[in-house]
């Protein structure tokens, strides 16, 4: 996917302007790439849509003006899109109960390297997973994944961790815009 450009980047006061249209668009980006796997654990995969969004989010949220701040917001959420051919995607690791949140994280650390798009091949493709989300004791409840997929098209999503083991297949509609993206 094509990297969100710094000319895409409204200034503050512009973007507060327009900002009901932008996000109404970006919501509905956000929906078709949303992907709920289980009760703990929610994908949304990114594109530069949903990037500029974040960006702009970021940029009127701390009115930003000095273009090295701005600059650094564009390079921290294009590295959510990965290389050319990758699918990225922030993962929500979702614990209601504030009490066992801690103690799930920890018990969940070794859920990198059991995360997986299955593709229309038949192959199955492992997470790149951000090792600064997580230290030697526990997750975040955010991560930033990023699937290398060599060309495949991504059908569903598996995760083989015993405590959150599931499958989720991609809605018509999520495929798409998935396929949408990866020819961007």
């Amino acid at each position: 996917m094509k990297p969100v450009h710094r000319e895409e980047i409204l200034d503050h006061v512009t973007y507060g302007e327009r900002r009901d249209a932008i996000r109404d668009s970006a919501m509905r980006a956000k929906d078709l790439r949303r992907v709920h796997a289980g009760s703990h654990l929610t994908f949304l995969f990114e594109n530069p849509e949903t990037v500029r969004y974040q960006v702009l989010e970021m940029v009127r949220a701390e009115q930003m003006v000095r273009e090295a701040d701005i600059r650094h917001e564009l390079d921290t959420y294009n590295a959510l899109l990965g290389e050319p051919g990758d699918l990225g995607c922030t993962l929500l690791i979702e614990i209601e109960d504030a009490a066992a949140r801690p103690g799930l994280l920890r018990a969940w650390r070794d859920l990198p390297g059991q995360v997986f798009l299955v593709l229309a091949d038949g192959r199955t493709v492992g997470a790149c997973w951000d090792e600064s989300q997580m230290d030697e004791e526990r997750l975040s409840s955010v991560q930033f994944l990023r699937f290398p997929l060599g060309g495949g098209q991504p059908l569903g999503i598996r995760v083989t961790h015993p405590a959150l083991a599931v499958e989720a297949a991609f809605s018509p509609e999520t495929r798409r815009a998935l396929a949408q993206d990866l020819a961007s």
